[in-house]
């Protein structure tokens, strides 16, 4: 399996996980924690947009 497909698969069910994997500790992933709590869809447009960048 590839690694973009996995990290594809975990921004939509599990966006943070998949951004933490992407780009590690730092502004995208408070950024996409934040957008988690106030409304999900964004969060996974946030993680989709950073991990097929």
């Amino acid at each position: 399996m590839d690694n973009k497909l996995l990290l594809i698969i975990l921004s939509i069910f599990l966006p943070p996980v998949a951004v933490f994997l992407k780009a590690g500790v730092g502004k995208d992933l408070i950024i996409n924690i934040i957008l988690c709590f106030i409304f999900f869809i964004p969060a996974m447009i946030h993680a989709l947009w950073l991990c097929t960048r």
